[in-house]
C-alpha cells in the first residue's frame, strides 16, 4: 500500500466539518448493509482504505473498456477516478481514514464496481453494458443493490431507451436500482435513463445547510417533473449538499489537504514550524511564513473553506450523484433488516415512509426527504412479497379497474376520483387475505382520470404504485389514470 493510505498521521476535522451522514440521518446504528452486495455503475474506482481495510469488501471490479483491468493502489491515479470513488465511500465506506466518523450507512457492505467510462467518456452503450454485465452476474455475487450516479443523453420513453430497457430487467430479477436525478432542474430539465425509467428508486436532493434543525431544509436544484413516459420522478430526495466524501489519494489535493491538517493540528508555538516544513506540500505562499499563529490560522482556514476541505482526507461534495448512493445505503440497511424485501416493497416502504418539506414544490421532491430509521424499522416487520401478489399501478382485467393499496396500519381504505365526482365514500377497498388493499369498479370510458385513496377517513394521498400524476391545484398531487 502506498504511502498515502497510511494511518500514521493526525485526523484533525476542522471547524468547516460536516455532519457524518449516520446523524445527520438518525441511522439505525444496528444496521451496516452486512452481508448486503452493493453494485456500483460509475466513471472509475480507486482502491479507498475505507473499503479495503482492515479487509477488502471488494467482491469484483470489472473496466467495460479494458482500460485499467486491475484495481490497484500501485497504479497511477486518474481524474475519472474520483467520481465513482467518491459514489461507492459515501454509500459504503467505513471512515478508516477518519476514525470511523465520516463512515457510509452500509459501512459493512460489500460491493461489485462496474467502470463504464472510455478515456474519461461515458455513453450510453456502456452505462447499457454495465447493467448487463450485473445482470449476469447478480447470483455469482449476490447483487441485491445497483447504484448509478450516471446518466444517458435525453428523456425518451422506456421503449426507446436500451439503458432503461436493461434497468427494467435487473429490477424484474430482484436487483434495487438506486438512479441520481440529475442536477439542472434550476434549467427545467427532467431525469435521463436511468433515473426517468419507472420502477427506479430516482433520487434528488435537499439542503439542510449543515445543520440538524430540520427548518433550515431547502430544496436542491435536481432534476424534475414527468418523463416521456408520464412518470413523476424523483421519488425520494436526500442530502445533495454537504456530503462528505474522501479526497482521491495520490492526487495533489491529497497532499495538500493532509499537509494543511497536520499544520493545523499545532500548538501556536509550533505552528510556524509546521508551516516552514509543509510549505510545499501545503502551497503555502512565503510571506505567510514569517506571519503570528493567528495570521497562518486565518489563512489555512480560508484555504480549506474555499477548497472545501473538512479533514485530512475528506472534504465536503455536492449534487444528486451523492444523493443516490446516501439512499442506496439505506436500501442496504433495509434488506439486511429483511432479506425477504422485493424491489417493489422496498420503494414502496421508502416513499410511504418519507416527510414531504412543506410550502415546497411536490413536483420537485416526490414523496418527499427520505427516513432511513423509520424505512429500516418497517422493513423489519414487512412481511409481503408485493410482485406476487399484483400490487401495483390500476390495471383493467374483465371490463374493471383494479386498484391496490399497501399499508398494513390503515384500519379503512377508500377510492376518492374524479370520474365518481371523488366521494370518498362510494367505493372502500377490501383487505386481503395477503393483508393488501383492493378494489374493482366498471372501467370508465376511454380518457385521461385523477384520483386518490383515503386513507383512515382522513388522510389524501396518491397512489405509491403509481408513477404518473399530476397536481391536483391545492399543492399537492393526484394520481393519473388514463383509459384507452
Amino acid at each position: 500500500m502506498k504511502e498515502s493510505a497510511c494511518h500514521d498521521h493526525q485526523h484533525s476535522p476542522n471547524r468547516f466539518a460536516v455532519v457524518p451522514t449516520p446523524m445527520r440521518l438518525d441511522a439505525d446504528p444496528n444496521y451496516s448493509g452486512k452481508g448486503v452486495t452493493i453494485a456500483f455503475l460509475d466513471s472509475g474506482f480507486y482502491p479507498h482504505p475505507d473499503l479495503l481495510e482492515p479487509e477488502s469488501r471488494i467482491l469484483a471490479y470489472q473496466d467495460l473498456a479494458e482500460e485499467r483491468p486491475s484495481l490497484s493502489p500501485d497504479d497511477p491515479v486518474e481524474s475519472w477516478q474520483w467520481h465513482g470513488t467518491q459514489t461507492s465511500v459515501v454509500a459504503t465506506g467505513n471512515g478508516r481514514l477518519s476514525d470511523g466518523v465520516y463512515r457510509g450507512l452500509a459501512s459493512e457492505a460489500q460491493l461489485v464496481l462496474v467502470k463504464a467510462s472510455h478515456q474519461g467518456r461515458i455513453t450510453e452503450e456502456n452505462i447499457a453494458r454495465g447493467i448487463e454485465w450485473v445482470i449476469e452476474n447478480r447470483e455469482r455475487y449476490n447483487i441485491r443493490v445497483l447504484n448509478i450516479s450516471l446518466g444517458g443523453d435525453e428523456d425518451v420513453a422506456c421503449s426507446r431507451s436500451i439503458i432503461n430497457q436493461a434497468a427494467e430487467e435487473v429490477i424484474s430479477l430482484g436487483v434495487v436500482v438506486v438512479a441520481a436525478a440529475g442536477n439542472s432542474g434550476a434549467d427545467g430539465k427532467h431525469s435521463i435513463p436511468p433515473a426517468n425509467s419507472p420502477s427506479v428508486v430516482t433520487v434528488g436532493g435537499y439542503d439542510d445547510k449543515n445543520d440538524l434543525d430540520p427548518e433550515t431544509i431547502d430544496l436542491y436544484h435536481s432534476n424534475f417533473g414527468p418523463t416521456a413516459d408520464g412518470t413523476v420522478k424523483p421519488e425520494v430526495i436526500a442530502p445533495a449538499m454537504w456530503v462528505a466524501a474522501p479526497i482521491l489519494p495520490g492526487t495533489g489535493l491529497y497532499e495538500k489537504a493532509e499537509a494543511l491538517s497536520r499544520i493545523l493540528a499545532a500548538p501556536d508555538y509550533e505552528l510556524s514550524k509546521q508551516a516552514r516544513e509543509l510549505a510545499a506540500r501545503a502551497d503555502l505562499p512565503a510571506t505567510l511564513l514569517i506571519a503570528g499563529p493567528a495570521a497562518i490560522r486565518a489563512f489555512l482556514e480560508s484555504v480549506l473553506s474555499e477548497e472545501k476541505i473538512i479533514a485530512a482526507h475528506y472534504l465536503h461534495v455536492d449534487g444528486t450523484s451523492f444523493a443516490a448512493p446516501i439512499v442506496t445505503s439505506i436500501v442496504a440497511q433495509m434488506i439486511e433488516a429483511n432479506p425477504g424485501l422485493t424491489p417493489t416493497t422496498i420503494k414502496n416502504i421508502l416513499i410511504s415512509t418519507a416527510d414531504r418539506i412543506a410550502n415546497a414544490s411536490v413536483l420537485r421532491q416526490g414523496y418527499g426527504v427520505v427516513d432511513a430509521r423509520q424505512a429500516v424499522s418497517l422493513a423489519k416487520s414487512e412481511t409481503h412479497q408485493l410482485e406476487t401478489v399484483g400490487c401495483g399501478p390500476p390495471r383493467i382485467e374483465n371490463g374493471k379497474v383494479l386498484f391496490f393499496f399497501h399499508d398494513d396500519h390503515a384500519v379503512s381504505i377508500s377510492l376518492a376520483c374524479d370520474f365518481h365526482g371523488w366521494d370518498g365514500n362510494r367505493t372502500r377497498l377490501q383487505r386481503d387475505e395477503h393483508g393488501l388493499w383492493r378494489a374493482g369498479i366498471d372501467a370508465p370510458p376511454a380518457g385521461r382520470y385523477y384520483y386518490k385513496f383515503i386513507v383512515n377517513r382522513e388522510r389524501w394521498v396518491e397512489d405509491p404504485n403509481n408513477g404518473m400524476k399530476a397536481p391536483d391545484n391545492y399543492g399537492g398531487l393526484n394520481s393519473v389514470l388514463v383509459i384507452k
